[in-house]
C-alpha cells in the first residue's frame, strides 16, 4: 500500500527528510514538485525520521511538496531485450529506444552465500599479453585497474570488451565525460560487440546521486544473465567517482567523516559490489573489472586502499602500459597451468629478466660502464616493452607465448634464460 506525506521536514542538497512510519530501508518514493516528479530512495531510518536521496537532485523541491512511498525497492527490467541498449544511471533509455518494463528484478541484493561458491577454474582470454600471459584473468574474479587521470584506462576497458572471450558484457560508467561516453559507444558499435553488451552510463553532467545506482543496476542485470548460464564480464569505470558520490551524500547527511572525509562504511560499500563476482555451480559466472583512479597516484588513498583488501589482485596502468611490477592476479595459478606447458616458465622467466633490465637501465643512467650482459638486457627490455607491454599488441595467448620465446631467443643464449632445456628445445626456434 502506498503512503503519501505532504510535508518535508528539511532539504539539504540531494537529501530530503520526512516524518513517516512503516517505511523500509531502500524503499522507493516519488517526490512531486511544481517542476514535475522525481524518484527518491530511503537511505536512513531514525525513529519516524526518514531521509531520502532524490535522484534528480533537491533543486526545485519545497517543504510543501508531496512524498509518496511506493512500498518496494528499486527494480530494473531484465530480459534479452537489454542487449545492445544504452541506459542512464537510473535504468532509463538513453539511446532513444523504448522503455522496458518486463520482468522487473531488484537491485542491490545480497551477494552469493560463500558456501555456495565454487573454486574459479576457467581463464578469461583478452588478447592482451600483459594480462593473458603474466596475470591471467579468471572467471568470477574481482580485479581493480589502479590508474591516474590521463591514463588510457577507458581505452583498455574498451579493448577488453571487444576481445574478452565471454558471452555478455555489462558496462557501467560513473561520472564519465561525454567524450568518453561517445568513445565507448562508437568503439563497441564499430567493433561489432554492442549486440552482446548492456551499457549503463552516468555522465559528469547527470545528477551525482545516479552514479550510486550504476554498479547495483549493472550487477543485478549480470546476476540474472549468469543464472541463465552466461559468462558475464562487468566493467565499471570509475569506482573513485562512485566513492566520491558516497562522500558527498555522507557530508550532506552530516555523518561523522572517516579518512579524508569518506564515510566510515566505505569498505562495506565497495565490498558489497565487488563480492557479486561469482561462479555459479552448473550455471554461468560474473567477473568484475573496475577502474579505480588514484588521486595524486597515491595508492594509500582510501578508495584504492580499501579496494586492495577486497579484490584478488590488481592491474597497475602507468605510462600507457600495464606494469609487470605491482600488478597481480592472485588466481592466475588456478588456470595458467592448464593452458600450455611453457606458460608459467615464460611468465616467471621473462619477468625475472625484465627486472634485471631495469637494474641495467639504472646503471646506464648513472654512467656505469655497460657489460655485454647489460647490453643484452637493454636490448631485451626494449623488445619486451614494444612487443609485450604495449597495449596496442593484440595477439592470442599461444601467439604471445611464441613471441616470448622469439624475444628470448633473439637476445640470449639458451643457458642465459634460466629456463628448462626441454622447453627451450621444444619452443625456442631462434637461438643466439
Amino acid at each position: 500500500m502506498q503512503k503519501v506525506y505532504s510535508k518535508i521536514e528539511s532539504i539539504s542538497g540531494n537529501v530530503i527528510t520526512v516524518k513517516a512510519t512503516g517505511v523500509r530501508y531502500k524503499e522507493l518514493a516519488v517526490v512531486g514538485s511544481r517542476y514535475g516528479s522525481s524518484m527518491a530512495e530511503v537511505i536512513r531510518l531514525r525513529g519516524d525520521e526518514v531521509a531520502l536521496q532524490v535522484f534528480n537532485g533537491g533543486r526545485g523541491v519545497s517543504t510543501g511538496d508531496e512524498v509518496r512511498f511506493m512500498g518496494e525497492p528499486m527494480k530494473v527490467s531484465f530480459s534479452v531485450n537489454l542487449l545492445g541498449r544504452i541506459f542512464d544511471g537510473s535504468g532509463r533509455p538513453r539511446d532513444g529506444g523504448p522503455e522496458l518494463a518486463d520482468t522487473m528484478v531488484e537491485i542491490g541484493g545480497p551477494s552469493v552465500n560463500p558456501a555456495k561458491r565454487i573454486i574459479p577454474r576457467n581463464m578469461v582470454r583478452t588478447g592482451i599479453p600483459m594480462i593473458d600471459v603474466f596475470n591471467s584473468l579468471v572467471e568470477s574474479q574481482k580485479l581493480p585497474i589502479f590508474s591516474v587521470s590521463g591514463e588510457p584506462y577507458n581505452e583498455l576497458l574498451a579493448r577488453i570488451a571487444l576481445q574478452a572471450e565471454v558471452d555478455i558484457i555489462v558496462l557501467g560508467g560513473m561520472g564519465l565525460k561525454y567524450d568518453d561516453y561517445l568513445f565507448f559507444k562508437d568503439t563497441l558499435e564499430k567493433g561489432g560487440v554492442m549486440s552482446r553488451t548492456v551499457f549503463f552510463v552516468h555522465t559528469a553532467s547527470d545528477p551525482v546521486v545516479e552514479s550510486l545506482l550504476v554498479p547495483d543496476i549493472a550487477l543485478a542485470v549480470a546476476e540474472n544473465f549468469a543464472i541463465q548460464n552466461k559468462r558475464v564480464l562487468v566493467l565499471l569505470t570509475d569506482m573513485t567517482n562512485f566513492a566520491d558520490a558516497l562522500k558527498e551524500i555522507a557530508i550532506t547527511m552530516e555523518q561523522v567523516p572517516s579518512n579524508r572525509g569518506y564515510p566510515g562504511d566505505l569498505y562495506t560499500q565497495l565490498a558489497s559490489r565487488y563480492e557479486k563476482a561469482v561462479d555459479f555451480e552448473g550455471s554461468g559466472s560474473i567477473t568484475v573489472l573496475g577502474v579505480t583512479t588514484m588521486p595524486g597516484d597515491d595508492v594509500t588513498h582510501p578508495v584504492p586502499d580499501n579496494t586492495g583488501y577486497i579484490t584478488e589482485g590488481q592491474f597497475y596502468l602507468r605510462n600507457g602500459r600495464i606494469e609487470p611490477f605491482g600488478s597481480l592476479s592472485r588466481l592466475k595459478q588456478l588456470v595458467n597451468g592448464d593452458t600450455r606447458e611453457d606458460h608459467r616458465a615464460i611468465m616467471d622467466g621473462m619477468i625475472k629478466l625484465y627486472a634485471a633490465y631495469k637494474e641495467s637501465l639504472e646503471k646506464k643512467s648513472m654512467g656505469f660502464k655497460m657489460s655485454d650482459w647489460d647490453e643484452k638486457l637493454l636490448t631485451y627490455g626494449r623488445l619486451f616493452e614494444q612487443e609485450m607491454m604495449d597495449l596496442s599488441v593484440n595477439i592470442p595467448l599461444e601467439a604471445a607465448l611464441d613471441k616470448g620465446w622469439e624475444i628470448l631467443g633473439g637476445c640470449f643464449a639458451p643457458e642465459e634464460t634460466g629456463l628448462k632445456t626441454e622447453l627451450i628445445e621444444k619452443y625456442c626456434r631462434s637461438k643466439v
